[in-house]
């Protein structure tokens, strides 16, 4: 019998000498398939960068389950390779097992962040936006207001002309350069109108996740999803109990609040037949909202029949029958599969027909375009060094003869953008369902 073989087969850990002390530990039955046979190695950009076989897949399974064990301690050694995993969730694809070291990895966050909390200045402002702004709306619209005022005002301007942003560190100074105008968010705009009737006949109603960061930094996106929704016969409704989809929380380790979100969700959302997302990492979050509730069965069969109702704007649009535009958008485009998107919920093909299917759009295949951008989530900013090294390997895949790439998820788009300022492209970051968006405005206008 070979060596993987006694290993697939060995019974799993009991849990009598778990160094797991906290409630919601990493599940055994996650790990049980691992045989270490390293078929994840290629597709993990920390152990292409480390070479460092804790900071791979395998080696942090082993890891995890060694704890469980108790042969390891919840403690620093084993907290850096924990948190230093992107949870592109590119291993998972890559296993042969499917051996979900995601989910792995944010259930050991959890467990560190109750064994270690955040303190001092970290603990500050991690308490700050993950309970004090992105769970409120009406806090998220006030940080809106100040970035419009920041943009409008000439304080921009006056920071960026008298290099006042040196002051801050070089990776924050870096994104604010990148940072998108600020427009008027979507809730705001349409708090008033229950239903967001279709463009001609209605075929069904659909409710829409506008997000917490994608309806400040990115409303325009939130703007071209409702365009095109309804000009493909959908009604759709902008629930007003909506929160955040908690996976920058779940990330964070913080699943205490993940389900506290998840639940506010759920109840929102429960009258809706579908509920459409156009950023993959919400997406992603709200469909394994039931892995946050082993402990919660009743919560838990709910949630599993609300991540049912979940649906990428793309994989909605080409399932159900959209439109194709009949105006030329001419304009050569190379396309980035962001990771939640394509591993964590398999949409792939879906985006790519959307922007195939416009007149004038030529496709420039980008090499790995499923390779991680260094963004996951926050990780750009909590992990800048490793963040940045990912970036620069993926604008080495990135086509040089292309005018704009695009992609379907906020984080990605700032930080391609990031990318192409660095490294001195000129390449436009758009979202998928934007180019569709522009395609159909400019049949209206020739029309007119």
């Amino acid at each position: 019998m070979s060596a993987e073989l006694e290993l697939k087969q060995t019974p799993p850990c009991t849990t009598s000498l778990s160094n797991y002390l906290w409630k919601d530990p990493p599940d055994e039955n996650k790990w049980a398939d691992c045989v270490h046979c390293g078929m994840c190695l290629e597709s993990c950009p920390t152990y292409e960068h480390t070479g460092q076989e804790q900071h791979s897949p395998r080696g942090r399974v082993y890891l995890i389950k060694a704890v469980a064990e108790g042969k390891l301690e919840v403690n620093e050694q084993f907290m850096d390779p924990v948190f230093a995993c992107l949870d592109c969730r590119a291993c998972t694809t890559a296993c042969p097992a499917d051996v979900d070291v995601g989910g792995l990895i944010e259930e050991a966050r959890g467990q560190i962040r109750q064994a270690m909390p955040l303190t001092g200045w970290k603990g500050t402002v991690s308490k700050l936006f993950l309970h004090g702004i992105f769970p409120h709306q009406t806090r998220l619209n006030s940080l809106g207001g100040l970035l419009k005022f920041y943009q409008k005002s000439g304080l921009q301007k006056v920071a960026r002309k008298t290099n006042l942003l040196k002051i801050m560190p070089q990776h924050l100074a870096e994104m604010e350069g990148i940072m998108p105008e600020v427009k008027q968010s979507v809730r705001k705009k349409y708090q008033n109108q229950p239903v967001i009737k279709a463009q001609g006949e209605s075929k069904r109603e659909v409710a829409m996740l506008t997000g917490c960061i994608m309806d400040v930094m990115f409303s325009d996106i939130n703007e071209s999803t409702i365009n095109v929704l309804t000009r493909n016969g959908n009604d759709v409704t902008i629930p007003t109990a909506q929160t955040c989809c908690g996976a920058l929380h779940v990330h964070a380790g913080d699943r205490e609040m993940g389900r506290k979100l998840a639940k506010q969700n759920i109840e929102a959302f429960q009258d809706a037949e579908k509920v459409i997302v156009n950023a993959a990492g919400c997406g992603c979050m709200m469909k394994e909202y039931a892995e946050l509730f082993k402990e919660e069965p009743e919560w838990r069969v709910r949630a599993k029949e609300f991540s049912k109702k979940v649906v990428d704007i793309s994989k909605h649009l080409y399932d159900t029958g959209y439109e194709k535009p009949t105006a030329e958008i001419n304009t050569t485009i190379t396309y980035h599969d962001a990771c939640h998107l394509a591993h964590g919920q398999g949409v792939r093909h879906e985006p790519r027909e959307l922007l195939l299917n416009i007149p004038g759009v030529e496709m420039v295949y980008m090499p790995n375009a499923d390779r991680c951008c260094g963004s996951a989530g926050i990780y750009n900013i909590t992990n800048p060094e490793m963040a940045d090294a990912v970036l620069e390997s993926k604008m080495e895949n990135v086509p040089d003869d292309v005018d704009m790439i695009s992609m379907g998820n906020p984080g990605c788009m700032l930080q391609m953008a990031l990318g192409v300022q660095k490294y001195g492209r000129n390449q436009k970051i758009v979202h998928t369902v934007q180019l569709l968006d522009w395609a159909y405005q400019k049949e209206k206008k020739e029309a007119d």
